[in-house]
Order: C-alpha cells, then sequence, then structure tokens
C-alpha cells in the first residue's frame, strides 16, 4: 500500500508539472513570436517482484513486473510556424520558415517539424531566428521582431537586447553622414538588407539605399540558422540560448527562398488556445484522481492502525 502512495503521488506531481506548463503557454497566447512548451511524461522502469521464500524452502519465486509511477522527463518546445498579423509598423518585422534542406537532402518533415529517414534515422527541421546581443555581447536567438529604435540609433528588443547585423555586431540606423534616421525611413530589402531614403525631405522620388556599416557593408538582419533546435535553452523574454554551440554553431541563412522576413507583421504565438484548455482540464481531473487514491489508502491506513490495531 505505501507503494501505491508513491505511484499516486508521482502521478500528482506529474499533472502538477503539466499543469504549470499549459498555464504559461496560455498566459503568452498573445507575446509575440512565443513558442508552445509540451511536458513530456515517462514511466520509472519496471521492477521484477520476487518472494522471498524462509529457510525451509531457500530460493526465491517471481511475481510479476511492478510499475512506480511517471514523472516529466522534459520540456519540448514545439517551434511550428506561427499565424501572421499585419501591423503596418514598421518596426516589426516576421520570419516565415520551412527550411527543407539539411545536408544536401530534401525532406518532408510533419507538423511536429521532424522527418524520418528510409534507414530509420530521426531528423529534426532546422529553424530560422532573429540574432540579438545580450549586455555581455553574447548572441541570443529570438522570433519575436517587435523592435524599438534606441537613444543612439540602436535597433533593439522591447526587452533592451541589440539586434545583430551581418558581421555580429548591433545594427546602428544612421545616414553616411553619421545622422541618425527613423523607423519611418528604414525599409527591408531582399535577403534582410536594411535600406532607407537618404533625404527624405528633399522632395525628390524616394531613392531607397543600404544603410551601410561600420565596416562599410551593407547592413542586414542577422538570420541565424538552426539546425537543432531542441538544443535551445530558454532565458525569458522570448530569448533562447543555444546549448553546444562550439560543436554545432548556427549558421547565417543564406537560402532566402525557404525564410522570408516580412517587414510590417508580427508572428503571433503558436498556441492553440482551445486545445490548451482541453489538455489543462484533462491534467486537472488526472490530478483529482490520484488525490482520491491517496485519500483512499490514508483511510486504508487507518482503519489498519486504530481499527485492526485493536483486535
Amino acid at each position: 500500500m505505501i507503494r501505491g502512495l508513491y505511484t499516486a503521488a508521482s502521478g500528482m506531481m506529474t499533472q502538477q508539472r503539466k499543469h504549470d506548463t499549459i498555464t504559461n503557454n496560455i498566459a503568452n497566447v498573445q507575446t509575440p513570436g512565443y513558442k508552445e512548451q509540451n511536458a513530456v511524461s515517462r514511466s520509472f522502469p519496471e521492477v521484477l517482484i520476487h518472494l522471498l521464500r524462509d529457510n525451509a524452502q531457500p530460493g526465491q519465486s517471481s511475481i510479476g513486473r511492478m510499475h512506480n509511477g511517471v514523472y516529466v522527463e522534459e520540456i519540448i518546445n514545439q517551434f511550428m510556424q506561427g499565424d501572421l498579423e499585419e501591423t503596418g509598423n514598421a518596426t516589426d518585422f516576421a520570419i516565415v520558415s520551412n527550411i527543407t534542406t539539411v545536408d544536401g537532402e530534401q525532406y518532408a518533415f510533419d507538423e511536429n517539424g521532424q522527418a524520418v529517414t528510409a534507414d530509420g534515422e530521426l531528423v529534426i527541421q532546422p529553424q530560422a531566428f532573429f540574432t540579438v546581443l545580450n549586455e555581455a555581447g553574447e548572441e541570443r536567438y529570438t522570433r519575436n521582431g517587435k523592435f524599438v529604435l534606441g537613444s543612439g540609433g540602436e535597433l533593439m528588443t522591447a526587452d533592451g537586447y541589440q539586434v545583430a547585423g551581418a558581421n555580429g555586431e548591433p545594427i546602428v540606423l544612421q545616414n553616411a553622414a553619421g545622422i541618425g534616421l527613423s523607423m519611418d525611413q528604414i525599409k527591408l530589402g531582399a535577403g534582410g538588407v536594411l535600406m532607407a531614403d537618404q533625404d527624405p525631405l528633399d522632395g525628390s522620388t524616394e531613392q531607397l539605399q543600404p544603410i551601410i556599416d561600420a565596416n562599410g557593408e551593407p547592413a542586414r538582419l542577422f538570420i541565424s540558422q538552426i539546425n537543432n533546435p531542441h538544443m535551445l535553452v530558454r532565458e525569458g523574454n522570448g530569448v533562447y540560448a543555444l546549448s553546444g554551440a562550439d560543436e554545432n554553431p548556427p549558421q547565417e541563412v543564406q537560402d532566402f527562398t525557404q525564410v522570408q522576413v516580412l517587414q510590417g507583421y508580427m508572428e503571433r504565438s503558436n498556441v492553440d488556445s482551445a486545445q490548451a484548455m482541453v489538455d489543462m482540464m484533462a491534467a486537472v481531473r488526472a490530478y483529482e484522481a490520484n488525490q482520491k487514491v491517496i485519500q483512499y489508502m490514508d483511510s486504508s491506513l487507518g482503519k489498519a492502525v486504530n481499527d485492526v490495531g485493536r483486535i
């Protein structure tokens, strides 16, 4: 019976973890670029039960197998493409990613971003992200493209991360004379190149020219391709760090036929709120079921101690 208490308790803790994950998804339904999380549960390894005999009959006989409950093995990010919402704001950018080529091979990925080769090998679909820099200048990755303009002309996220350009340096929006540009002057060109009307008040027809960075190269958004997005670790505010970046570094997206960057659009969260509510209610019901099992066992133990013990 004590084993049953532990099994039911592990079930309660698992459902509590699932409930917390789902409520976090629901809380971020309106967060741009948010990617849904799923809690994956797994049973503890089975154990083989044996009956130990007394001294008169040495040895043991097998009774059977027993499960010891479940636990949440990991939290998996779901990187499916979110719906696009047109905002018309020049500071809003959205990535539309459908990378189907991995190491020169073409794959048909399912809705979970997975494909299985003829040899049974699992292939994960690469994903594209905006590259941003934290306070220490370290690269981080996000799908939230609602950017703002800093006081010095830096392109930044709403949480203060600087948006990185192709040279890995922060993007500063200035014209050739070093004068800051407003976001209304900025237009997104092919391949993520940032362009601007260098003199919008001269009365002439608008002529877009690439913004030149500190190295004399056209400034463009650094769009990183993460070959295994499950190696990304959440740091909050929709920002990810890449685990094992030294062994499997990110690559800059070169093929913009499978990755598009759109200006004036926002990628919405990919959370299905209706399905999330169904999953949350299922977790609550399973939690209550395990709770009743514990209450029943507690009542049975109480009777065994208080009533049977008197006989």
